[in-house]
């Protein structure tokens, strides 16, 4: 599983923090951040989903308001939103 996390879209609700840790707040910014993850493009970022994580990523995925953040299961397939 993996995650895709769109910063641009990003409004610094933070509830993705409260559900899974690999999303930390960024206070100046305003937005989270995806910890351990790539840029894959501009302003998007990437990372493996370990497995003792995917509820916490999907919940992660689920709380946000304006759908920054994407999961795909292991054969590419997106499940959230």
């Amino acid at each position: 599983m993996r995650i895709e996390y769109d910063y641009d879209t990003c409004i610094g609700m933070f509830q993705c923090v409260a559900e899974w840790d690999a999303f930390e707040r960024d206070e100046d910014a305003g937005k989270a951040v995806l910890a351990d993850s790539e840029e894959r493009e501009a302003d998007v970022f990437v990372r493996d989903v370990p497995d003792d994580a995917e509820l916490d990523a999907k919940f992660a995925a689920r709380t946000c308001p304006v759908d920054a953040i994407t999961v795909y299961d292991d054969d590419g397939e997106q499940l959230i939103p």
